[in-house]
């Protein structure tokens, strides 16, 4: 740290010129703030030619800060870095500059952070051709397609190679239209040539758009995604049902009073957990219990009932239904104190506090509704997990959660099991003429063709290859819930809406940086980002978050208060006839 800011000279690397004499025009001063030095003033000696009026510049400061900017290159990086890769917070990343001696506010750490984004985005488009040419030596590229969003923010589109495992473009769209994405692929296409196969969910706007801009290409939709939207079509009428009748029973909040109440009970006896529990370590079933029994038994199966998470399998609905596997304990609970009404003593006085569950549990348990809508999900669900075997992929006995990718599944012995399958649902009586099962059987016919991928075989540079596209979008799934994840860190609040609706489209581009290969091409022979970057034209990162801030200019609130107004155009139309 110096006493002073210090003052350093740069001058043009040219001293003579082939057209004319250099003669000085100006030394102009800059403020500048690198990481190695911290804040210095530069002096900068501008050159002119006296022939054709050419204008020469140091290139050493060109390449230490961007144009009419503050902040070197060095600090661009590190503030991309920090926000995008490590997630570290606007706060953390002024502390960690600080360090530096170089001291910054949470608005240019925000402006930076986009100037890197920018930057990157521009790197990567000027590295098309490379990256067009690492892919076909791989015998070219799977474009897996998928878009996220939240709340009311843009959709986040974004296409991805799913062999060299690279975000090739990204986009925000107001929706999932097909006229928003045909654009969007057709631009991929132009930059990338056509893709050897596509992979993406079931969504009404990317196969009309694939359609459209790919057609005749090899096109299969995710296992996981067409088999989540035949569950969910199968037997989520009777799920509602089944959350719908709980939530009017107001059973949790029962619940959840009557194990305060038992709380109270047990604090007068604070010895007795301990008892029941070596009690049960042991099994100890001969011996006799001196504690509250009906009590700490009663406030243990109340737990039990809400503790449903060694259940559930981690793929969320249909695969997973806790509202159906909470109803199924209350169940238990309900045939438990049945069971110790009879046992002799259980009845006491001491233990109201036991029975008291009883009487709204029999809501439950002769609630026909719940007991109807029960019973047919439970066929259905029996079904699904058939079919979940079939294809081989989130099979109940699974372990890999939502990363599972079905990778070592034989297409040819899915293909037979899925047939059976149809069959043993035709051949049945009953199942075949329920329009649920109608409907699941139409759903394996009409995308039977985009299911099973064979083998595609490539020419490559090398020599023919065979490539195997993915069964599943997990690649495009993983991707986002990482890039959620990271962005919650690092904002601090679970809700992205508003993150997604200010980040700038090529933000994903960043996890390419994880990828050595990629690293590699876009960096173009130089050594680091920062001597890549200072390489780009800043004007054009000027220009295009000039752009970008005019395509999502802001309302102001006032306005957006006025806009919201159910009524608006009666009352300006009122306003204007008075």
């Amino acid at each position: 740290m110096f006493k002073n800011t210090p003052v350093v000279h740069f001058f043009p690397e040219i001293k003579h010129s082939e057209h004319g004499d250099l003669k000085v025009l100006k030394s102009r001063k800059k403020a500048v703030v690198t990481l190695d030095i911290g804040p210095f003033r530069a002096m900068e000696t501008i050159l002119v030619d006296s022939n054709d009026g050419c204008l020469y510049h140091s290139q050493e400061l060109r390449s230490l800060t961007p144009y009419r900017c503050t902040y070197g290159y060095d600090v661009l990086v590190f503030v991309g870095i920090a926000l995008f890769v490590r997630n570290c917070s606007e706060k953390q990343v002024i502390e960690e500059l600080t360090q530096h001696n170089v001291s910054i506010s949470h608005r240019e750490i925000g402006f930076l952070g986009k100037k890197f984004i920018t930057y990157l985005a521009i790197a990567h488009q000027q590295s098309q051709q490379g990256l067009k040419g690492y892919m076909a030596s791989r015998g070219g590229y799977i474009l897996h397609i998928d878009g996220t969003c939240e709340g009311g923010s843009p959709h986040l589109f974004t296409g991805m190679d799913g062999i060299a495992q690279i975000v090739l473009d990204n986009i925000k769209l107001p929706s999932e239209k097909a006229e928003h994405i045909i654009p969007f692929l057709r631009r991929i296409r132009q930059q990338y040539g056509e893709p050897i196969a596509l992979v993406h969910d079931m969504g009404k706007g990317i196969l009309s758009a694939v359609e459209i801009v790919f057609k005749g290409i090899p096109d299969f939709i995710c296992h996981f995604h067409f088999l989540r939207d035949i569950g969910k079509d199968l037997f989520e009428e009777d799920y509602s049902k089944i959350r719908t009748r709980l939530k009017k029973h107001k059973i949790r909040t029962t619940l959840r009073q009557k194990a305060k109440a038992l709380e109270k009970a047990m604090d007068k006896d604070p010895q007795s957990v301990n008892q029941l529990t070596c009690w049960l370590s042991n099994s100890q079933t001969n011996s006799s219990f001196s504690g509250p029994m009906p009590v700490l038994a009663a406030y243990a199966m109340i737990h039990w009932v809400f503790e449903i998470s060694n259940q559930l399998e981690g793929y969320g609905f249909p695969f997973d239904c806790p509202h159906l596997i909470f109803y199924q304990r209350l169940k238990v609970l309900y045939n438990f104190i049945n069971q110790c009404g009879g046992i002799s003593g259980c009845r006491s006085k001491n233990n109201r506090s036991f029975f008291s569950l009883w009487r709204p549990l029999v809501k439950i348990v002769e609630d026909q509704q719940l007991s109807k809508a029960t019973t047919q999900i439970t066929d259905k669900i029996n079904t699904f997990q058939k079919l979940r075997k079939a294809l081989s992929i989130a099979v109940p006995e699974g372990k890999k959660g939502l990363n599972d990718d079905g990778v070592d599944a034989d297409l040819k012995h899915i293909r037979g099991a899925i047939k059976r399958l149809r069959k043993e649902i035709m051949n049945d009586e009953k199942r075949s003429q329920k329009d649920h099962y109608k409907k699941m059987v139409k759903q394996i016919d009409k995308y039977w063709d985009k299911l099973f991928a064979d083998p595609i075989i490539v020419n490559t540079p090398a020599g023919q290859i065979t490539i195997q596209p993915q069964r599943t979008n997990n690649i495009l799934e993983r991707f986002f819930r990482d890039f959620k994840r990271g962005n919650r860190r690092k904002t601090g609040t679970i809700s992205l809406n508003k993150t997604l609706k200010s980040m700038l489209a090529g933000t994903p581009l960043v996890k390419n940086l994880d990828n050595p290969e990629y690293r590699k091409i876009i960096l173009d022979g130089c050594s680091t980002l920062e001597e890549r970057f200072a390489k780009i034209d800043s004007r054009k990162v000027i220009e295009q978050l000039q752009a970008e801030k005019e395509k999502y200019c802001k309302i102001n609130p006032e306005v957006k208060k006025i806009v919201q107004l159910p009524d608006l155009p009666d009352r300006l139309t009122a306003m204007i006839a008075a």
